[in-house]
Formats: C-alpha cells, structure tokens, sequence
C-alpha cells in the first residue's frame, strides 16, 4: 500500500510518499480501507521531532480518519463495505489502517466521510474541553485562542450551544470574520491590545480561557476572574509564558491542561462522545466548515499549509 511516512524529524522534507507493507491484523483489528484523513497540528509536531512517534523508522504519522471496512476480521458488528471513522488510531497517513473494534465508530449515514474526518479529532477535543475540562455553564463568559482554527471554530459552536457569552481571539480580519460569523459575541486580533479591550469589557474577567498558544498564557491568566479557569490544550508557539506564579496563587486561578486520549478510555465512551457531536452537526446546531483537500502524496504541501497558518477549519488529506 502507499503511505505518507518518515524515517527522520524536521521539515516537510522530511515527508515520503512511497511503497510500505499491508497492516497485519491482530485479534482484535479491523481493516479500514481510507478514505479521508485528517491533518492536526500535533502531527506536524511528531514530525518535528517535538512529539513521540509510535512504530520504528520509516514512521507513517497520523491518528485520525474515515473510509470502509475492507476486512471485518470476525468482528460481526461490522461489514465489508461498513462507513466508520476513528480519532485515536496510529498510523493513518497510508491507504490501509488496522483499527482496534473499541476505536471504530460507525458512521451515520448523512456524515460523509469529510465531515466524519473533519470532526472525530477536533469535535471530540471541543466537546471534552467544555464537559469534563470544564463544564460549560450557561451565563458564563469563554475565551477561545485561534478562535477560527479548526478546534476553534468548533469551540465557539459548543460553548454557545451550551449558553455562554463567547469572545474569541483571531490573526486577521478574515479569521476575525470568520469566528463573527459562527455566533462569537466579540472577537479581537491577536495585533490588539486584547487583553486591556477584554478588561474592559469584563473588569473581573472572564470563566474560563481555552488556550492552544502557550506563548499568551501570561495574559490569559491575566484575563481570567478570581476563582476562573485557563483550560491548556496545545502549544502552538512552541513553548509556555507563564509569567509570575504568583497571580494564580493570589488571585486562587487555576490552570488544568487537557487531552483527549484521557477521555476516550472505552468504547463506550467513544461511542456516547461521537454520537452527541454527529447530533449536534446533523441537527444543524454545528457547521463544518469546508476542509482544505490535498493529496496523500501532496503530504508536504498540506503540512506547509497548515504550518503557514493560512488554514481555517480543517486540512484533510485523501489517498492517491
């Protein structure tokens, strides 16, 4: 089968599009045949060498996607020709993925398999986030970094469902419109000074912050109300500026850092998790945004992309 693979950490070189071995099935595997794949920014950070990689050289990153069964492998519950997904399974950046049953989750029939793709990893990341990180209350006020990222765009989405004032931080004014258009109630460029307009807008701060850049915790932390919440989910500047301790202790701040693969323990779990995001987008309470599409070959190009920070929503790749 073809793959997307790597035998060492940097740039997109780094990225091979080439020949590698069919998974072998264990036990408990399904063969999925792939059909959409999705792109996150922790997997341009395993290609840096800045996360752990699963496998041995050449390494075939990706943990996310969607397509059909092509080998049930004794597991009746599905079919040949099956539509499911998954959004915690290594090795998905190739044309073939052996997944675990307990990580298989059967698609409704109106989610094609972009959507599925767009929504497995990041759907379930924004749902964790704002029921177990923290629970959402209604009334309460949010602040989302990257607000029109595809997590973002996501978040907004959840918290208004879930009735909270939600402002969200964008890069430019086209990201700006974007999260305005999802129902944000204000939202702020990055090149602002949005951490005074947000004071003055809620002189005690705000709930919760969800925060994936690290490199604004300081003021984040600095936004957020005595008793409030800064809810850390990613590293997108590469590193963390926390500032003076001292705020979080006298202003009795927390901060709790969140990860979906401690959520999604069973199949249960994924189950219960997947079901509520696929009612929520089939009963048009979330939009998807369109995803950027590229070739499983065109790996390079997508990953430049999104390191480009031009991407809004989701960056998919499809095999070929």
């Amino acid at each position: 089968m073809k793959a997307l693979t790597l035998s060492s950490f940097g740039t997109s070189d780094v990225l091979e599009y080439t020949e590698v071995n069919d998974p072998v099935l264990q036990a408990n595997e399904i063969l999925v045949e792939i059909k959409t794949i999705g792109l996150n920014f922790a997997h341009l950070m395993r290609r840096s060498g800045l996360y752990p990689m699963r496998g041995v050289a050449p390494y075939i990153n990706g943990f996310e996607g969607a397509g059909i069964v092509k080998d049930n492998n004794g597991h009746t519950e599905f079919k040949a020709g099956d539509r499911v997904a998954f959004a915690d399974v290594p090795f998905a950046n190739a044309a073939l993925v052996a997944v675990p049953f307990d990580n298989l989750v059967a698609l409704p029939a109106t989610i094609s398999f972009e959507i599925a793709a767009s929504i497995m990893l990041q759907g379930l990341t924004a749902h964790f986030l704002t029921s177990d990180s923290h629970a959402i209350k209604p009334g309460e006020t949010v602040l989302i970094h990257a607000a029109a990222g595809g997590v973002g765009q996501l978040l907004i989405q959840v918290c208004k469902i879930l009735g909270a004032t939600v402002i969200g931080l964008a890069s430019s004014e086209n990201k700006k419109e974007i999260a305005l258009s999802l129902e944000a109630d204000h939202v702020f460029l990055y090149s602002e000074d949005w951490k005074t307009n947000i004071l003055n807008l809620y002189p005690d701060g705000v709930d919760v912050v969800y925060e994936s850049i690290g490199t604004t915790m300081e003021s984040s932390i600095a936004v957020t109300k005595i008793f409030g919440k800064v809810v850390l989910f990613g590293l997108a500047g590469g590193k963390l500026d926390i500032g003076n301790p001292l705020w979080i202790i006298a202003r009795s701040k927390t901060i709790t850092g969140g990860d979906l693969w401690n959520y999604l323990t069973s199949r249960e779990e994924r189950l219960k998790r997947a079901k509520i995001f696929f009612d929520w987008v089939m009963d048009g309470k979330i939009k998807v945004a369109t995803p950027t599409i590229f070739k499983l070959s065109e790996g390079k190009k997508a990953h430049d992309f999104m390191e480009s920070r031009q991407s809004t929503g989701k960056v998919l790749m499809i095999p070929g």
